[in-house]
């Protein structure tokens, strides 16, 4: 597997490389992100739809998905109360950006969504096998590796182009101990699974190491380990999402790095407003900071921990 990890990180170094200094190119490459994840998505449900017993292998899914969920979420709830009892960081309730965006049920709707196109996938595939006699799940997979290819040198370029110095990011300790207790909880979690999900070690780890990033780490596992994995890695990232909508305005003013970690990748872009309406400005670059460095951690630990 380690000339697939170097197929799947050439792209994003070299996405990575270049610098952009227009804001409407940067635009551009955002919605290209946003697109080229909603057409793998699809293209994933579609290969979905090619599993022999798919009802039963669905099923199998949804409970590994749980499995996996509950252990890793254990970890990092439990990681994250002590981190925030180590830290004293306190939020600020009362300091909120003008015009800061404070829909939960707008952001949930986007993460349902996805899930709205990985179904969307499993009846196109349905309906182009049993009622046009078409078998489009090959094809689906070949186009899926190249939209995966895009999608990572855009990644790359955004992260290289997020405005974010890398000694502001090593300086803001807060940001980075969330991080790092998140990153360490979660593989904890992913190693204590394996063997339950029947899983090798290394897989149980990269399965653990999205991070909250669920259509990243559901695009790349399903590349490497087959698309009931890779549904598996998404219901278990996105459940995630969902779980830090709720855990956020309950717990960000007595546990406030719980509050912000939790969402881990998402704490700088989805779970971001909603940190912000109920933690305060203070909160932000924390939050910025710690999602940004799983961010960057997410993508290469997955491919290292399946090459090995």
């Amino acid at each position: 597997m380690l000339s697939g990890l170097l197929i799947v990180l050439i792209p994003l170094v070299l996405g990575y490389l270049v610098p952009v200094r227009h804001a409407n190119t940067l635009t551009l490459i955002h919605r290209g992100v946003n697109a080229s994840v909603y057409v793998i998505l699809l293209l994933m449900g579609i290969s979905l739809a090619g599993l022999d017993d798919l009802a039963g292998q669905l099923s199998r899914m949804g409970g590994q998905a749980l499995t996996l969920f509950a252990i890793i979420s254990t970890l990092n709830l439990a990681g994250l109360w002590w981190l925030s009892r180590r830290l004293g960081l306190r939020a600020d309730p009362t300091r909120i950006a003008p015009g800061a965006p404070t829909s939960k049920v707008a952001a949930m709707n986007g993460s349902l969504a996805l899930v709205g196109v990985v179904v969307l996938g499993v009846l196109l595939g349905l309906g182009a096998d049993r009622l046009l006699g078409l078998e489009v799940f090959a094809q689906a997979e070949t186009l899926a590796a190249w939209a995966l290819h895009l999608l990572l040198a855009l990644i790359g370029c955004q992260l290289r182009n997020s405005g974010m110095p890398l000694k502001q990011i090593l300086l803001n300790r807060f940001g980075l101990a969330i991080a790092l207790t998140l990153a360490a909880t979660s593989l904890a979690g992913g190693l204590l699974s394996a063997p339950l999900l029947g899983l090798a070690w290394n897989e149980g780890l990269a399965m653990a190491a999205g991070f909250g990033w669920y259509s990243l780490s559901a695009i790349l596992i399903g590349d490497q380990l087959g698309p009931l994995l890779g549904g598996v890695a998404f219901l278990n990232d996105l459940t995630r999402e969902l779980l830090a909508f709720v855990l956020i305005p309950l717990t960000i003013r007595r546990h406030t790095a719980l509050a912000i970690g939790y969402g881990g990748a998402t704490s700088m872009d989805f779970t971001l407003p909603v940190i912000q309406q109920h933690g305060g400005i203070v909160c932000v670059p924390i939050a910025v900071v710690s999602g940004f460095l799983l961010s960057l951690l997410s993508p290469p630990l997955i491919l290292f921990m399946l090459s090995l």
